[in-house]
């Protein structure tokens, strides 16, 4: 593991207006790291995420992200030009709803090839084959390359954003509840396709989640969050077989809700 850290964040605050969604968030992740952030709704997870991927500009507090050269950027310090090419190539960001990262009026095919024609792929039957493998790798037929997105169930639309992400060998992912709104059956199998493609691919990721299962599969450190406050954080089944904070206990004993 690489003594620089991929991703930095310092003091991260945001706030909307009189509700603080989160305050004084800091952690470094290292390449190939998976940490997972929890909380109950409202804890200012996925407001954390969102301003981790440049999404969201935080109103203190600083993001910094190491550059194939190992230098520390600042992400706000850079056009968002520059954040955009990174959203592009080195980074993937994975939605609840898989309809907010997938383009639903192209084929399966053409969603997975554009994250390569954006890296520099250029060849037709380079990028199709690729698709092909991909579509293989998320357990999507290929018959199905030329279909449309809208025609495919949940989970298939779920497997086929994580293709679509992971294609062009990004450095980093941020996934907000990859496993929202599937049944057990379908989280079970995305679960372990996750868990195989991430180690594979030695991806450093920030997974936000409500589901401990989640990150007791997924995840090395768990950051706990309450009110936008990180309450607990460490090694993933050390925070979860022995919670040392009263919010996390709850958490864990599943006494609060989703």
């Amino acid at each position: 593991m690489s003594r620089v850290p991929l991703l930095c964040a310092e003091g991260v605050a945001k706030s909307f207006g009189a509700r603080v969604a989160c305050r004084d968030v800091g952690f470094e992740l290292h390449a190939g790291e998976i940490l997972g952030v929890v909380g109950e709704s409202g804890s200012g997870k996925t407001t954390l995420l969102r301003c981790l991927a440049g999404q969201l500009t935080p109103d203190a507090g600083r993001v910094a992200y190491a550059d194939r050269s190992g230098a520390l950027r600042d992400v706000f310090a850079m056009s968002e030009a520059e954040r955009r090419r990174l959203a592009r190539t080195e980074w993937g960001f994975v939605h609840q709803n898989p309809r907010d990262g997938l383009r639903m009026g192209i084929s399966a095919g053409a969603n997975v090839g554009e994250r390569l024609m954006a890296v520099g792929w250029r060849h037709y039957g380079a990028i199709r084959a690729s698709a092909l493998a991909w579509l293989a790798n998320v357990e999507i037929a290929a018959d199905r390359i030329d279909d449309l997105p809208a025609g495919f169930s949940g989970g298939m639309q779920q497997r086929l954003q994580i293709a679509r992400n992971l294609v062009s060998e990004p450095r980093l992912v941020y996934m907000d509840e990859p496993t929202g709104g599937l049944d057990v059956s379908v989280q079970a199998r995305l679960l372990d396709l996750l868990r195989r493609l991430v180690q594979r691919l030695q991806l450093a990721s920030v997974v936000v989640t409500h589901d401990l299962g989640v990150v007791r599969m997924l995840c090395d450190r768990l950051m706990v969050m309450q009110a936008g406050e990180v309450v607990e954080e460490g090694l993933t089944d050390q925070v979860l077989d022995d919670p040392q904070h009263a919010y996390t206990q709850l958490l864990v004993s599943s006494i609060l809700p989703a």
